[in-house]
């Protein structure tokens, strides 16, 4: 049997490298021949060093912007030169930009996973409207098949008429659990923290979206009441993001909360499990959000989670069980979460342990990678069968 090529478009490398990877490996194991076109920065080089095929090309992640054409044109020689037998894109504007031009190279299948749509419920109503206009004609016109992580856009998609239920499927996230056994680390004072601190740990990128203006306002309540809570930031920000919270952004804030003896920046980390060791808790409070994966890896670390409730951290995090959910930007809302956690050792350890035992059964990367890989050769294996009945309809 022929190998089938497969194409993998994302935005930046950082995405192919720590996000996608399973899924490049799953692939290749099970015959395809997968590589990889994306901008090219450090990631995509690593990626290229450890063997596999990575195509350098520049993709901006400004949603509208005079270089997409080159973009679009870039991919197509790259789809029209290599004949790929599937496009599968990532990430909202590499998403779009990926099936144009799969589209107009012809590609016989093209798939979009959505790691969580563009659009989402506190989004400007004229925005909103524009942005699930083009994913209706992008979904109908240039998608054979559209993958959701959470089962919210799922139901989405075939609410607003983006896919037909036979063309979405929810695949979900997960993390590997075994990754994250047993985390707790033995690196605390080098990162200046103590060990009868209270530690509110994040990961990920910093960007206002992620809603860390909010958290440092939640942070500076809590330390009238909670002396011994300390705020660990792991990440920094990625390639071509738009809405950063940059370094001098981030000091201008400690200080106008007087916050610099209190919180404890890492920057980016390629390897973020040991950190997870030094947290008591974990929040997210994003404005949007796809399917998390950050919430799977403190659940999995056995951390009680603090999200905002919207789609995909409501999907993860059981309110009161795992964790507590609270209004989007809603400060008061988040310190009295957090405060609750803080204060009770024994709610914490309660709440970690049922998240953990949960992230077990709910949330295994290797069900998610089974799911997706079902639905690819399913759809391979109908549009073959449309074709042989196809060829008997016209033939002598």
């Amino acid at each position: 049997m022929q190998q089938r090529r497969v194409l993998q478009v994302c935005a930046v490398g950082m995405t192919a490298r720590f996000l996608l990877r399973p899924l490049l490996e799953r692939l290749q194991a099970e015959g395809f021949c997968v590589e990889v076109a994306c901008s090219p920065d450090e990631h995509a080089q690593a990626l290229a060093r450890g063997g596999q095929v990575v195509h350098a090309v520049p993709i901006r992640r400004s949603f509208l912007s005079l270089h997409h054409l080159r973009s679009i044109v870039a991919l197509y020689r790259l789809m029209r030169r290599e004949q790929y037998d599937i496009v599968h894109v990532h990430t909202p504007v590499a998403a779009v930009l990926g099936r144009l031009a799969a589209r107009w190279a012809r590609v016989p299948m093209i798939v979009y996973t959505a790691h969580g749509f563009y659009f989402h419920d506190n989004m400007t109503p004229w925005k909103r409207r524009v942005v699930v206009a083009i994913e209706r004609w992008l979904g109908r016109r240039a998608t054979d098949l559209l993958l959701t992580q959470s089962r919210e856009d799922r139901d989405t998609a075939i609410r607003e008429g983006i896919a037909g239920e036979q063309e979405v499927v929810w695949i979900g996230n997960g993390v590997d659990p075994g990754r994250f056994e047993d985390v707790r680390a033995e690196t605390r004072r080098e990162w200046g923290l103590r060990d009868t601190d209270v530690v509110i740990g994040y990961v990920g990128r910093f960007v206002r979206e992620k809603g860390l203006p909010e958290l440092l306002d939640a942070l500076a309540i809590l330390r009238e009441t909670c002396p011994k809570v300390r705020l660990l930031l792991v990440g920094g920000r990625a390639q071509g993001d738009r809405d950063t919270a940059n370094a001098s952004d981030l000091s201008e804030m400690l200080v106008e909360h007087d916050l610099e003896n209190t919180v404890v920046v890492t920057g980016f980390q390629h390897d973020v499990a040991p950190f997870y060791g030094l947290m008591d808790l974990f929040v997210l409070p994003s404005h949007r959000e796809g399917m998390p994966r950050t919430i799977l890896e403190a659940m999995a670390s056995g951390l009680p989670v603090v999200a905002s409730d919207i789609r995909g951290c409501r999907e993860e995090v059981v309110h009161g069980e795992t964790g507590y959910l609270f209004p989007v930007c809603d400060v008061r809302g988040l310190a009295e979460r957090l405060e609750q956690l803080i204060m009770s050792a024994d709610l914490r350890q309660a709440m970690g342990a049922k998240g953990k035992a949960r992230c077990v059964i709910a949330f295994d990367e290797k069900d998610v990678l089974n799911r997706q890989l079902r639905a690819i050769e399913d759809h391979l294996m109908a549009a073959s069968s449309a074709r042989r009945t196809t060829r008997k309809r016209v033939g002598p």
